[in-house]
């Protein structure tokens, strides 16, 4: 756990409350709904627009405009590198992102599991806040409900996120061409095989940790650098980036070579795909993005990406090519190749 975490974890202690637990009556609408969201989520978020303790949020913004909404049910919602508050936060910060926008909104709505400890919502809030301030972005509206216990799994969070296009962006599939390069913006299968090696009991020497973290600064570097010569942005989360690739792809006139001696990939997780059997290009990934860019700017990119801490482990992956259209090629670290499809069934349940 970082520093800034530790920090705020240890400023937002969770209040002295009347209740332990989360029970139906906290999703009634009526008083214990209210305390509940006064004693946390108002308390500890506060801002401007979330005081008005409103239906809705109004605000002003003359650009054009981002929105995306996301759902996160990750099991267990502890996992090492973070929770599911935070991965709430992060996911849609950085779908927001990888459309070349700057994100600014978020509402934030709870399906709770009766059960649920008082201490378990307080420390999903206090990752919600650390989230949303790292990434620089306003809770302005939500939602809670309680269901009974059994009918769910401890806790649903949906976060829907709005924000404004970077005018230098065009990120579109349609603007990719043969000979544009292919990166990774850092290691791969982090974060599906931080929450299987939880489930499994798996130890290794180096804790194996979510990859979970805010994008969109790194992005709007880019951006304002390169422009329209980055091509495209997409965060391969569910299916790992062997899906994500065979989407992209697939919806245009080209194929991809990707090269398995270039996929960054740390020691410790790699050992534990090999131990269960797992193909790291198809497990999920929250912290990172794959980008296609123009040929011309391609080592400069590299060099740029990688003054950021963030993408301090980028790599040149692969590349768009006029052969086998339709078709993600993987060229082996022996000189062997294979067709990279598409996730078929779910290899890893509840990873996001």
């Amino acid at each position: 756990m970082n520093d800034k975490k530790i920090k705020m974890q240890l400023s937002c202690p969770m209040p002295k409350l009347d209740y332990d637990i989360i029970t139906l009556g906290h999703g009634s609408g009526g008083i214990l709904t209210n305390r509940l969201l006064n004693d946390g989520v108002f308390s500890l978020l506060k801002n401007n627009l979330l005081d008005q303790q409103h239906d809705g949020a109004t605000f002003n913004l003359n650009r054009k405009l981002a929105f995306t909404t996301d759902s996160f049910v990750v099991s267990p919602i502890d996992f090492p590198g973070g929770n599911i508050g935070e991965l709430a936060v992060n996911g849609t910060v950085n779908d927001i992102a990888m459309c070349g926008a700057i994100p600014k909104y978020l509402s934030l709505a709870f399906i709770i599991e009766e059960g649920l400890t008082m201490k378990e919502f307080w420390d999903i809030l206090v990752s919600i806040k650390y989230a949303a301030e790292e990434a620089d972005v306003q809770i302005v509206t939500g939602d809670t409900k309680v269901v009974e216990k059994g009918k769910g799994d401890k806790i649903f969070i949906n976060t829907t996120g709005i924000g404004e296009l970077n005018p230098k962006a065009d990120i579109h599939e349609k603007n990719i061409r043969p000979g544009d390069k292919i990166f990774v913006s850092g290691p791969i299968a982090s974060h599906g095989m931080a929450i299987m090696s939880v489930r499994e009991g798996l130890e290794f020497d180096t804790d194996i940790l979510s990859d979970t973290q805010n994008l969109n600064h790194l992005v709007k570097e880019l951006l304002d650098e390169f422009g329209s010569k980055i091509r495209f942005f997409r965060d391969p989360t569910r299916g790992g980036i062997g899906t994500t690739l065979s989407e992209i792809c697939q919806k245009q006139n080209w194929g991809i070579n990707i090269f398995q001696k270039n996929l960054p990939i740390l020691p410790q997780v790699s050992a534990a795909c090999d131990l269960l059997g797992l193909d790291p290009i198809y497990v999920a990934n929250e912290g990172i993005f794959i980008t296609i860019v123009s040929p011309e700017i391609e080592q400069e990119f590299l060099n740029k990406i990688r003054s950021n801490e963030k993408g301090k482990k980028a790599q040149l992956i692969g590349e768009i090519v006029s052969e086998h259209n339709g078709k993600v090629v993987l060229h082996s670290a022996i000189g062997g190749k294979r067709v990279v499809n598409m996730l078929i069934g779910e290899q890893l349940p509840r990873i996001c």
